[in-house]
C-alpha cells in the first residue's frame, strides 16, 4: 500500500486518475495507454475489468467492456497486464476496477494472491456494499492492497463516518448520482458533499463521474486532492479503435490521445 500511499501530491491543483477498460480494443494498446497516461502525469491508474452487466457504468464504458471481452479480457488476463506495464516503466500504483461476481469466482484468496503477485495496489468494487466488506477488506489490509470504498452525494453523515473512518488508499466520491459518463454541469450541493467528505476522513478525496475538461476540475479545485476521468478517455480510445489494433498505427494514436488529454485537464 505504500505506493499508493505516497501517490498524492498534495499541490494546490488536484491529481489526475485516469481510468482505462483492459483490453480495449486490445492488451498491447492497454500497455502503452498505461504509459501515455503516466507520461502527462497520472498518480494513480484505474484498470477497468471488462464484465458483461457493469451497473455502475455508462454507455461508453459498456462499449468498451464489450470490445475487451470479445478481444477475449479476462480478470485473470487483466492482472497480468500490469507485469508488463512495470517492465516497460509504469511506477504509478494500479488500482483494479472490478465486480463482485467476477472476484467471488475466482474467490477472494487467489484473487488477493493474484492481485499481490502481479503487483497491483488495491481494488475497488463498486457493488459490495460498505457493510458487507468487512472480511474481504481485512484481507487486503493483511496484504497491503487498498480497498477503495465509493461514497455518493446521498450517503448521510453517520455512514460517511463509518466508511471515512475504514478508507483505505483514498475515498472514492461520486459526483453526482446515475453511472458514469460525461456531464456538462454539476450539482451545487455536490460541493457540501465534498467538505462532509473532508470532514469524514483523513484519507485523500477523489472525485469522478462526468468529469471531461480542464473546466470541471478548476470547478472541484478546493475541494478534492485528485479528480478521475474515466469516459472523456475511453471516448477517445473508442474513436481510433481500428488505428490502436494496427501496430503500424498505434504508437501516432496512442501519442494523439495523450495530447488530446493534454489540452482537455491540464
Amino acid at each position: 500500500m505504500s505506493r499508493l500511499a505516497n501517490a498524492f501530491t498534495k499541490s494546490e491543483s488536484p491529481d489526475f486518475i485516469p481510468f482505462i477498460t483492459a483490453g480495449d480494443p486490445d492488451m498491447k494498446t492497454t500497455v502503452e495507454l498505461a504509459l501515455a497516461l503516466q507520461e502527462i502525469g497520472a498518480r494513480v491508474l484505474e484498470l477497468g475489468i471488462p464484465y458483461s452487466d457493469p451497473l455502475a457504468d455508462g454507455p461508453v464504458i459498456q462499449r468498451a467492456s464489450i470490445r475487451a471481452l470479445d478481444g477475449g479480457m479476462t480478470l485473470l488476463k487483466a492482472m497480468e497486464l500490469v507485469p508488463v506495464m512495470r517492465e516497460k516503466g509504469l511506477t504509478i500504483p494500479v488500482i483494479c476496477f472490478t465486480y463482485y461476481n467476477l472476484l467471488m469466482q475466482l474467490g477472494e484468496d487467489r484473487f488477493i494472491e493474484l492481485a499481490v503477485e502481479n503487483e497491483l495496489d488495491g481494488v475497488l468494487v463498486p457493488d459490495l456494499p460498505f457493510e458487507e466488506s468487512d472480511a474481504l477488506r481485512a484481507k487486503c489490509r493483511a496484504h497491503g492492497l487498498a480497498l477503495i470504498s465509493l461514497v455518493a452525494p446521498t450517503t448521510s453523515d453517520a455512514r460517511l463516518a463509518k466508511i471515512g473512518a475504514e478508507a483505505d488508499g483514498f475515498l472514492y466520491c461520486v459526483s453526482s448520482l446515475g453511472v458514469t459518463g460525461v456531464r456538462q454541469t454539476f450539482r451545487k450541493d455536490v460541493f457540501n458533499f465534498l467538505e462532509r467528505v473532508r470532514a469524514a476522513s483523513r484519507s485523500p478525496i477523489a472525485v469522478g463521474f462526468g468529469i471531461s475538461s480542464k473546466e470541471h476540475v478548476a470547478e472541484f479545485n478546493n475541494y478534492c486532492d485528485a479528480f478521475i476521468v474515466g469516459s472523456a478517455i475511453v471516448r477517445e480510445i473508442e474513436s481510433r479503435v481500428e488505428p490502436l489494433q494496427d501496430e503500424a498505427t498505434r504508437a501516432e494514436s496512442v501519442q494523439e490521445i495523450k495530447q488530446v488529454l493534454k489540452q482537455k485537464f491540464f
